[in-house]
């Protein structure tokens, strides 16, 4: 599951955060298109900012659950998908991996507990691949940019990869493989991402609006969610007018543009290197199928991008030795083709 962590407004933010912004990027990509190219500035831009504004409800929709959750505090369920015997603990995983939107220095120290106490590192697989891909905000946007039946495929995909590579992980482990998994690490504390208590103890409260702290969390929540998804959309439907203006739909469409297992494959493996996260990656596969991708490997594609996010690598590359690790990416890679052939062979017989 994607993270959405708080972020300062750009006016607090120093030079160094600043050039990490997605609003720099932004910005610099439509001066380089007012100098170098002006007679496309209004193209580009106006393709941005249609995708924006059509896609303003849903992000009013997810900035609204996603701050609920947090203010209620749901992700205190997830703590409950690893109890009991493994099997139960590996289905759970998998299926509460897109419940909870909480960051990735929270699941940090949650997941190092777990592990520390015994807790199958098939479950704990289950849940990692699992949450990259999917949760309220993540759905919600996939939706309004590639549809409801890519956004649901999208979804039982996430669930079905978490399942593959729990029992994969299960299996390695009754063989003796994958041995002591947890990396030698001190206490550390939470990053930059600003989390505060472990949001994995005591129980959810749905009924926010009783407690005064509990509204106060929602609306500092409703505002840096809302910027951090608004930013990155921002760049992303950027990006995809850049692509769909200046990228030839020959290339896009002989590169991926074909329904077997090769070009599948082939988004995939591009996908994985990509680092996106689950907001920019719609906008980018719209633009990627308008030109001649198929729906299999646009598919491939922003699953292979959503498990090697960023956040979600780092979160494993923090906790576990290079062997799992190098399990969490193969198992990534094999279950994005998988998904993306099994969601082109649904549509080509019509089950779509």
């Amino acid at each position: 599951m994607t993270s959405l962590a708080p972020i300062k407004a750009a006016r607090r933010l120093k030079p160094a955060k600043l050039l990490k912004s997605p609003w720099t990027y932004s910005f610099l990509a439509l001066a380089l298109v007012a100098v170098l190219d002006i007679a496309s500035f209004g193209t580009v831009f106006s393709i941005a900012s249609n995708a924006l504004l059509g896609t303003l409800p849903y992000i009013v929709v997810a900035v609204a659950l996603v701050s609920y959750l947090k203010a209620a505090g749901a992700e205190a369920i997830i703590a409950s998908a690893f109890e009991g015997r493994e099997v139960r603990m590996i289905v759970l995983a998998a299926l509460f991996g897109g419940l909870a939107p909480f960051c990735s220095c929270e699941v940090i120290p949650f997941i190092a507990g777990m592990l520390a106490m015994g807790t199958p590192l098939s479950a704990i697989m289950a849940f990692w691949l699992s949450s990259p891909l999917i949760d309220p905000p993540t759905l919600l946007i996939t939706a309004s940019v590639l549809g409801w039946q890519f956004a649901v495929a999208k979804a039982i995909a996430a669930v079905g990869l978490g399942l593959m590579g729990g029992f994969a992980i299960k299996f390695a482990s009754s063989t003796g493989l994958l041995k002591d998994p947890l990396r030698p690490r001190s206490a550390s504390s939470c990053s930059s991402c600003g989390c505060g208590p472990d949001p994995f103890s005591g129980k959810p409260v749905w009924k926010v609006w009783l407690a005064s702290e509990r509204r106060q969390r929602f609306g500092d929540e409703v505002v840096s969610n809302g910027l951090f998804l608004f930013q990155w959309l921002t760049l992303a439907y950027i990006l995809e007018g850049l692509m769909i203006h200046y990228v030839p739909a020959s290339l896009i469409a002989g590169l991926v543009g074909g329904e077997g297992l090769g070009s599948i494959a082939v988004a995939a493996l591009v996908g994985m290197p990509a680092y996106l996260n689950s907001y920019v990656a719609p906008p980018l596969v719209s633009s990627l199928m308008a030109q001649g991708m198929s729906a299999g490997a646009g598919m491939a594609f922003i699953i292979a991008g959503a498990v090697s996010c960023i956040p979600a690598m780092a979160a494993v590359w923090s906790l576990v030795r290079p062997q799992v690790f190098a399990a969490y990416v193969v198992l990534g890679l094999v279950g994005a083709t998988l998904a993306g052939l099994a969601f082109q062979g649904l549509l080509a017989a019509g089950l779509g």
